[in-house]
């Protein structure tokens, strides 16, 4: 028998444990060195929609299943029998994969052979994985200030970078100004900062703006492009729709600072929490934003699944940034989602009461302080009977007018037309027609109302009866003549907890006709032995027949009664639906088949600590916001196809700072941000580190980027004196070119605003989508028709023109031009302060020269065309139509249009 010798064994371990290292080491990672190939070669023939020869990429189980000709594409621990290899290193051309394209290179063909030869394993891609908390990196910071600067640093010393030095005090206040309110500070608060010699004085001035009030406007900016938020319903006709009061919502939240899960709860399901406040019913409004087709002669049902698959693809690109919309065809063709997976999302949607009519029912109905003081009378005497949430479901009764059975929801009906071509979409019924509803239920049911239209000319009789046409009659109405569409209650008398109620018109004219838009069944009132009873339902009564002051869009859930079936469209065709399916999500997302019964559900779903992907999003976007671009690019896409995170390591410690240790603070994630020494740097570039890294993804500098489309006509407005501080309300027409508004179909006009209404906020000016605000739309602003995750920056001629020759900028430019002319001084003096006043810091010697140059030619100019400085100004006043026209160079130049 053969012995080993002590040295011999320590040798073969030391050999064995060598190899293992060796072999470790050169472990293919799926998805930084084999995914990136497929997605480039072979995935759009092979992926998720179009799966040549039966062989597909984006799942494991059709790349290891058998392909037509009965080869197997993949299998594991042996390439020289895997079809791939075989085709990918074919000699025939014609044979050869990819076909009609350059072959694979050879280290991806050794690549792909050594990843089958090891096991072919598949991965998740990155953003689906669970993110672990990274460790601060150990580098030797003498730069730094918090945690985001050890990542940033880590990946500049990688990328033989180094930091940018702090940017001047001067460019910084501004900074940080505009990023944080969107407008620009005044001269006395920059001067206040810079003669501040405390060493807190930045952390001072950042936690004074993340408490202003104007937080809220300049970040809802943001958050209403993904929330396609308009004050028109879009299409071609683009009537008016008054949701200004989610817009002002969304303001307060952030101001407040909202938890960004119980933000995204409120929009998403406000109306399913167990007794939803107001304001939680208007946040809902964020998916009553899509459009909404009033144009006579269209299909309302094709509208409002139009609308139902907006809200769809907009929940996911907005806290998933994930591209469902390619789902709706088929299945994804890069992203393992399925086509059946798409309408287990669109399920959570499909149950809501709104339809695609001009009134945009439902809607929150606000009223004046009247009627408000009449429904505070009801809601205390219910309370005092009875209980405050009693009280609360009939102010909610009274406010939406839900629950509403609708023509959609009859289960039969007879001598009725169904008509949809005016206001409403309603039923019209003729003498001797009726309506049956299935399985009712009437056991806290004393009185159900009508709600209907009739002529003077008609005398008819409702009567209600169960179980049959002929069955006992169980409450009764005259139908009188009615101005529009009233409620009508019928005082029921039910004698059962359920029946088949059919509603019966009588009358002797054959020529009678009604209109019918449905019946709205709330609960009974507490007590009807006492003795304001009667009392109380006159009020009521009155009040769902009261116009209001103003409404609000909204989402209501219908009732389990009358709930809607959701199907598969074949091919996203909604007229061949096929398989029936439940509310879910897709399989990726939720690996232990969690049930998902709601949009509740759904919601919350989105902001809980399963759910890897919303922390590192939002994280990004507010990132992106600061930086101008994310640390993911694609902001809009996280899947295979969208780019890599230049730090992913920083991107997951945010998400789970964030989400878990921040409670979902925005204030405090933006508060990190802006701390760091990475945000402070200057952004002074060499050409060294220029040609190191163009685009500045190491970030070993401050970015410039140009000012949003609102922003730059807010600051022409601050640094005028111009801006008003009026916050809130309906949204406002600040004066635009005539001719822009080419309204058809209805007499909507631009009623330009007067007084301080012309001066506010660009977030309040009226959107129409079809038109939208002139200056606005040159600086790259949304049209706000779908969710916009990212404005790309554009340069045209246009923008020029227009701070050039806009009105508003000339408008400021004039107001501006008045101050400094009453500035004691000469030239020198009055260029010194405008440019201070325009800029926030000193003028330099050079820039001075130019502008007293610039002056001097514009004065001996109007000198000799002085008609032309009268136009300009109203004014025969030279030495201000100079100013003006030097002030509005400065609001021209690059450094007031960009963040520094």
């Amino acid at each position: 028998m053969k012995t080993f010798s002590f040295k011999s064994i320590v040798l073969y371990y030391l050999v064995f444990f060598i190899f293992f290292l060796s072999c470790k080491d050169n472990k293919i990672d799926f998805n930084t060195q084999v995914r990136p190939i497929l997605n480039k070669n072979c995935i759009s023939c092979h992926g998720g929609v179009k799966q040549s020869g039966g062989f597909g990429l984006v799942f494991r189980e059709n790349a290891i299943g058998k392909t037509v000709n009965g080869n197997i594409g993949i299998i594991p621990g042996y390439p020289e029998k895997s079809e791939m290899i075989s085709r990918i290193t074919h000699k025939n051309s014609e044979m050869r994969m990819p076909l009609e394209r350059e072959p694979l290179s050879e280290d991806e063909i050794n690549t792909l052979t050594k990843w089958i030869e090891q096991g072919a394993e598949w991965e998740e891609h990155w953003a689906y994985l669970e993110p672990k908390k990274a460790e601060i990196p150990d580098v030797e910071m003498e730069w730094g200030y918090n945690e985001v600067d050890a990542f940033v640093l880590k990946r500049m010393k990688e990328n033989d970078l180094s930091p940018n030095e702090e940017a001047d005090s001067y460019d910084l206040v501004r900074r940080v100004y505009l990023d944080l309110i969107g407008l620009p500070p005044t001269t006395n608060q920059i001067e206040g900062f810079i003669k501040d010699t405390s060493e807190n004085r930045y952390e001072k001035l950042v936690d004074s703006l993340l408490e202003s009030p104007k937080f809220g406007e300049h970040w809802a900016s943001m958050w209403l492009d993904l929330a396609r938020y308009a004050d028109s319903k879009g299409y071609e006709a683009d009537r008016g729709r008054q949701i200004w009061r989610y817009r002002d919502w969304v303001i307060k939240a952030l101001n407040d600072d909202m938890p960004f899960d119980q933000f995204t709860i409120e929009q998403l399901a406000g109306d399913l929490l167990p007794n939803p406040t107001k304001e939680q019913i208007i946040a809902t409004a964020f998916h009553r934003n899509t459009l909404n087709n009033d144009e006579g002669g269209t299909d309302n049902e094709e509208y409002r699944i139009s609308a139902v698959i907006d809200r769809v693809n907009t929940t996911w690109e907005i806290w998933q940034s994930t591209t469902m919309s390619c789902v709706q065809c088929h299945s994804h063709p890069y992203d393992p989602i399925k086509h059946e997976e798409y309408y287990t999302s669109f399920a959570f949607f499909n149950n809501t009461s709104d339809w695609d009519v001009p009134e945009e029912y439902p809607i929150y109905r606000e009223f004046d302080s009247i009627n408000q003081s009449e429904l505070a009378d009801v809601k205390k005497w219910i309370s005092n009977i009875s209980s405050e949430t009693k009280a609360n479901t009939w102010e909610k009764f009274i406010h939406i007018q839900e629950p509403k059975i609708r023509p959609e929801d009859f289960n039969q009906t007879v001598n009725t037309t169904h008509y949809n071509r005016a206001g409403q979409d309603y039923m019209i019924v003729g003498a001797n027609a009726y309506i049956k509803l299935k399985d009712v239920p009437l056991d806290n049911i004393d009185r159900i109302y009508l709600n209907y239209s009739q002529g003077g000319k008609f005398k008819s009789n409702l009567f209600v009866k169960t179980d049959s046409i002929n069955g006992a009659v169980i409450g009764e109405l005259k139908l009188n003549k009615t101005k529009g569409f009233e409620n009508v209650p019928i005082e029921i008398k039910a004698i059962s907890k359920r029946a088949d109620l059919y509603f019966q018109f009588k009358s002797n004219d054959k020529d009678y006709e009604c209109s019918v838009d449905g019946f709205l069944v709330g609960e009974k009132l507490p007590s009807n032995k006492n003795k304001e009873y009667l009392e109380v339902y006159a009020k009521i009564d009155e009040l769902l027949n009261t116009r209001p002051k103003y409404t609000t869009p909204i989402m209501v859930e219908k009732s389990k009664d009358f709930s809607r079936v959701t199907r598969v469209f074949d091919r996203g065709n909604w007229l061949v639906q096929t398989d029936t399916v439940s509310t879910s999500i897709p399989k990726l997302f939720n690996p232990n088949n969690k049930l998902f019964e709601s949009r509740l559900d759904f919601a919350e779903w989105l902001v809980n600590e399963d759910n890897y992907l919303t922390g590192r999003v939002i994280a990004n976007r507010f990132w992106a916001k600061i930086f101008g671009k994310g640390l993911v690019v694609t902001s809009e896409d996280f899947g295979t196809l969208g780019d890599k995170p230049t730090h992913p390591e920083l991107l997951d410690w945010l998400a789970i700072n964030f989400s878990k240790e921040w409670d979902w603070s925005v204030k405090k994630l933006l508060e990190m941000i802006v701390l760091s020494d990475t945000y402070k740097q200057s952004s002074v570039i060499s050409e060294e580190v220029k040609s190191k890294d163009a685009y500045n993804q190491w970030l070993a500098r401050s970015p410039r980027v140009r000012l949003s489309a609102e922003q730059i006509r807010d600051q022409a407005l601050v640094v005028s004196g111009l801006l008003s501080d009026k916050m809130y309300g309906p949204s406002v027409m600040p004066h635009q070119p005539d001719g822009v508004w080419t309204v058809i179909y209805n007499n909507d006009q631009w009623k330009t605003s007067s007084g301080e209404d012309a001066y506010r906020r660009g977030l309040y000016t009226y959107l129409r989508r079809s038109s939208p605000y002139p200056s606005f739309i040159s600086f790259d602003a949304s049209e706000r028709e779908t969710c916009l995750s990212r404005r790309i920056n554009t340069n045209t001629p246009l923008q020029a023109l227009v701070t050039l020759n806009d009105p508003v900028y000339f408008e400021a430019a004039i107001s501006l031009a008045q101050q400094v002319e009453n500035i004691e001084g000469g030239k020198t003096e009055k260029i010194n302060e405008a440019y201070e006043k325009v800029m926030g810091k000193k003028i330099s010697k050079e820039k001075s020269e130019i502008l007293s140059n610039l002056l001097d030619e514009t004065e001996a100019y109007y000198l000799e065309h002085k008609d032309e400085a009268f136009e300009l100004i109203k004014s025969e006043n030279l030495e201000l139509a100079s100013l003006t026209v030097m002030v509005n160079t400065l609001m021209n130049m690059d450094e007031f249009l960009v963040k520094n």
